[in-house]
């Protein structure tokens, strides 16, 4: 299976990605790296990694719709058949979003559908919850909805801060991230109505959404 990802700046989960696609006996490679921010630093992990990049700024465009018309060109002229959101900063619209439905997957950094949107850490802290993680989901045009692929949950620790916690649930996102891109690309997630069903490997469903235990 031929993969897109979408990123805006570090890339830490590309590169998570990257690496994942590399095991042996893994069904598909990433076969196009788009950043919407022409410095963004995962455009250089994928270069390292041999992997094709393109910028589409989305400054240069006037709207929206414009802008992803030409992410889907883009997309479509390499052979994308899934594309993954890695940090990718852009609200989609709904045009694009549909294109893409059951083949497009996001990561967030909370346990959907609790705390979608931004400043996820701080809100969780504010809400004084503890246990909070990240999910992996399917794209719909709705903020942070979509059917759950997994999820991983992270603990709240004592004296956690915004940054201590955020830098915590990253490495939970590392582990989901490429576990979730193996059950798609392998097949055993798909989605029914708007729910995610998993096959195990002998074909059987499994419960759905796949949920690693505690990260500590």
């Amino acid at each position: 299976m031929k993969i897109g990802i979408l990123i805006s700046g570090r890339g830490s989960n590309l590169k998570a990605l990257i690496n994942a696609c590399e095991e042996p006996g893994f069904r598909g490679h990433i076969a196009l790296v788009i950043s919407n921010r022409p410095g963004a630093a995962g455009l250089d992990i994928a270069k390292a990694a041999g992997i094709p990049t393109l910028v589409i700024d989305h400054k240069e465009f006037t709207t929206r719709e414009t802008f992803d018309a030409e992410l889907d060109r883009a997309l479509t002229k390499a052979g994308v058949e899934l594309v993954c959101n890695a940090g990718f900063m852009r609200i989609l619209t709904d045009g694009f979003v549909e294109k893409w439905r059951d083949r497009q997957l996001n990561i967030h950094p909370s346990l959907l559908p609790a705390f979608k949107g931004l400043h996820v850490h701080q809100r969780a802290l504010d809400a004084g919850v503890r246990i909070t993680g990240c999910t992996v989901h399917f794209v719909r045009p709705e903020m942070d909805e979509g059917p759950i692929v997994a999820q991983a949950a992270v603990p709240v620790l004592p004296g956690d801060t915004a940054e201590t916690l955020a830098a915590r649930i990253l490495e939970a996102e590392h582990k989901l991230y490429p576990l979730a891109l193996r059950l798609v690309v392998e097949g055993r997630a798909r989605v029914v109505g708007e729910h995610v069903v998993l096959n195990d490997v002998d074909g059987t469903d499994i419960p759905a959404p796949l949920f690693m235990p505690t990260l500590q």
